[in-house]
């Protein structure tokens, strides 16, 4: 027979589940930045860290590593497991330009709706991959969609990955103009801030979104200056 649910058991599967999805409560760029600066991304006063996701991507990658050559910049890119499979060169080729490879996970799939050995797996192996095509053991670790669960911190931690989300983004998987996503960016970052971008349409909303990318980033430099703050990835972000 099976015994009716008392008040305790659901109080208790409550508060199995706020327990577990409590960090997504980060997703939020305002209350992270003032709880947990680090996971915000909040860094050296004098610093702006630029940061892609989603990557590497055949034709993004590449056009966006030949603009951060013209601006003499580097930066940090969250790559996807999936994608490094299919294009290791290009996952190479950023490691070659000097840039940091950092881990997104194998595949874009929300952690709230994973399991925990799903999740652990996921982060593992999206690590070993940009590992061995890059031949460069990641650092940083950010989920899909800039959610964080009980889960992710603890796969992050047995993948020894530090987690680390944004201050700013410019919404650029929406293919908008440049002027908007400069002009989105604009409006919430703040010296010592993190920036998320996107150097591949793989997951988003309307194909060659980098495109719009692209073109932003002179323009992100104007705003760079008029902060005061240089701008590279995230190892030279924090203070040690």
């Amino acid at each position: 027979m099976i015994r009716p649910a008392t008040a305790l058991d659901v109080a208790v599967g409550m508060a199995a589940v706020a327990g577990w999805a409590g960090p997504a409560a980060l997703r939020a760029r305002v209350l992270r930045a003032a709880v947990c600066p680090g996971v915000a991304g909040v860094g050296r006063s004098d610093s702006v860290a630029l940061t892609f996701d989603d990557g590497p991507d055949p034709e993004g990658t590449p056009a966006v590593l030949d603009a951060l050559d013209r601006l003499g910049w580097t930066a940090t890119f969250f790559m996807l497991g999936e994608q490094v499979a299919r294009y290791p060169e290009v996952a190479a080729a950023v490691v070659a330009a000097g840039h940091e490879v950092a881990v997104h996970g194998f595949s874009h799939r929300n952690h709230l709706v994973r399991g925990l050995a799903d999740v652990h797996l996921d982060v593992a192996r999206g690590a070993a991959v940009v590992t061995t095509a890059t031949g460069v053991r990641p650092t940083w670790f950010r989920p899909p969609y800039g959610v964080l669960t009980m889960g992710s911190l603890i796969a992050a931690r047995r993948a020894g990955l530090r987690p680390v989300l944004w201050t700013a983004w410019g919404r650029d998987w929406e293919a908008c103009s440049a002027g908007r996503i400069v002009g989105t960016i604009r409006r919430q970052l703040r010296a010592g801030g993190t920036v998320l971008l996107h150097d591949s349409d793989c997951v988003a909303r309307v194909a060659g979104s980098w495109r719009s990318t692209v073109a932003a980033l002179p323009r992100l430099a104007e705003l760079a200056d008029q902060l005061g703050c240089t701008v590279g990835p995230l190892r030279d972000h924090f203070i040690r």
